[in-house]
């Protein structure tokens, strides 16, 4: 156990002791280790090992947070002290008593990234390296990133809440350089998983998913520049469904719908996409980036069905969040480490699959653009407009798959969005991204099956149609 039980039982008594109504316990152990390949030799290779204690207390509305990562008892039971000089009631809380503890039994590794040396991490990547490189001589650069992590984490609160959990990541981000009569474009992936090794050594092929890093770059290289225009877009599975993550996601967080600063504010119950947009956001799936066996605050991870026939169903909560809504909490509490206090943040969140196929989809379109592969992007979460650019595309002409294009932007309202899909495919797959928020960086997973938004905003530097 990272520290005792009655050490644990002490700090929330004195965050309570001077009229706070709640008091939390997080404490964090997180080994990890980062190593960068460029043109075939490491340049970088970083070890961390960090700990730390996160202590929070609140009184209705307000909350205060602080943390330290001494593991001094008195130094720790002091910051609750202090913590709780914020608040003066004449009532005084008392704690339950802690539970038994709680252990996370899902999402296992079967080799921990601390039992691979180091130069077998690096066979790995030069085989990335490798396979990237000798794709095509118009490859002109690849660098591989690798990063694994192991996290132990104890969580307890003045509810009787006492929960520990163990949370692997790796992940390997391939990123290959095409170059010709002075002309560069990129391709990327970024596969990984809440596992161990094994998901390198048996689960995943990195060698693929380098070659494909480096397909795109080459295909990009050749591609005119996209058109502008309105135009039917269909976006593709896996990072596509950045978008609903981005441009909708973050709106359907407690974050800022507890603070009427979203567009989904007062929606439940209500209509708020087409009819047949289903979406989900599961941090329960079993070893997917984003999940955990509990959220941040301690309560269970939970599949959320936000979005269910475009009627809106859900939304994603933590518990102080749910002291201002009329909702409750939903095991949607995260944080980046023990430094963040938690908020909701996603987890694993996707469109579900639809009834069409993907060359049905292509075959209806007459004329649009095929965003094959989505990059990065900026939205406001207020109002939900954003723009995105796109990695990959391709136009479509007569219900086919034509040109590729570079360049192309998509520019447009979450909420707005939602209304204009039109056709969904049944092939669902997902990818691994990093979220930032208040609550600091956290692994999310985003997806959806291949789709059609029969009209929206394209940015390019040609010409339209």
């Amino acid at each position: 156990m990272l520290l005792k039980k009655e050490l644990i039982e002490k700090t929330i008594a004195t965050g309570l002791s001077t009229g706070a109504d709640f008091a939390e316990v997080f404490i964090e152990d997180t080994s990890s280790e980062n190593i960068q390949l460029v043109g075939g030799r490491v340049e970088k290779a970083n070890g961390s090992k960090i700990f730390g204690v996160g202590v929070r207390l609140a009184l209705g509305f307000q909350s205060v947070y602080g943390y330290t990562n001494s593991k001094n008892p008195d130094d720790i039971v002091k910051l609750a002290s202090d913590l709780s000089k914020s608040f003066s009631s004449n009532k005084v809380f008392q704690a339950v008593p802690l539970i038994k503890l709680e252990v996370g039994t899902h999402h296992k590794a079967k080799i921990s990234p601390r039992d691979v040396a180091r130069s077998k991490k690096v066979e790995l990547m030069k085989a990335a390296y490798d396979a990237a490189k000798n794709y095509d001589p118009v490859i002109v650069q690849v660098a591989i990133m690798l990063g694994d992590s192991v996290q132990n984490v104890l969580i307890a609160n003045s509810e009787g809440r006492f929960v520990s959990d163990e949370r692997t990541h790796v992940r390997i981000y391939v990123q290959a350089v095409a170059g010709k009569d002075g002309v560069m474009q990129t391709g990327g992936e970024g596969p990984g998983s809440a596992m161990g090794y094994e998901y390198f050594f048996e689960e995943f092929d990195i060698t693929e998913a380098a070659k494909d890093a480096a397909r795109t770059a080459k295909t990009m290289l050749y591609a005119d520049e996209c058109p502008s225009g309105v135009i039917p877009v269909i976006i593709n599975n896996k990072f596509g469904g950045v978008i609903f993550h981005e441009a909708c996601g973050h709106s359907l967080e407690a974050t800022s719908v507890a603070k009427n600063a979203s567009v989904f504010c007062g929606k439940l119950g209500q209509q708020v996409a087409s009819p047949i947009v289903n979406a989900i956001d599961d941090g329960t799936i079993e070893n997917a980036w984003g999940s955990a066996n509990f959220d941040d605050e301690g309560y269970p991870q939970q599949r959320r069905v936000l979005i269910e026939n475009g009627i809106l169903k859900s939304y994603m909560v933590d518990k102080l969040n749910s002291r201002r809504m009329s909702h409750e909490p939903t095991g949607s509490s995260r944080r980046e480490s023990y430094r963040f206090s938690p908020t909701s943040r996603m987890s694993n969140t996707y469109i579900d699959n639809g009834t069409s196929t993907f060359d049905e989809i292509i075959a209806a379109t007459e004329y649009g653009l095929y965003a094959a592969k989505m990059g990065g992007g900026s939205v406001n979460p207020g109002n939900g407009d954003f723009n995105f650019s796109v990695s990959e595309g391709y136009m479509v002409r007569n219900g086919k798959i034509a040109e590729p294009v570079r360049g192309a932007s998509l520019v447009g309202n979450g909420a707005k969005i939602l209304w204009n899909i039109d056709m969904i495919a049944g092939n669902l797959d997902r990818a691994r991204g990093m979220c930032g928020s208040a609550s600091g960086s956290i692994p999310a997973d985003v997806g959806q099956p291949t789709l059609r938004v029969s009209s929206i905003t394209v940015g390019g530097k040609k010409g339209g149609k």
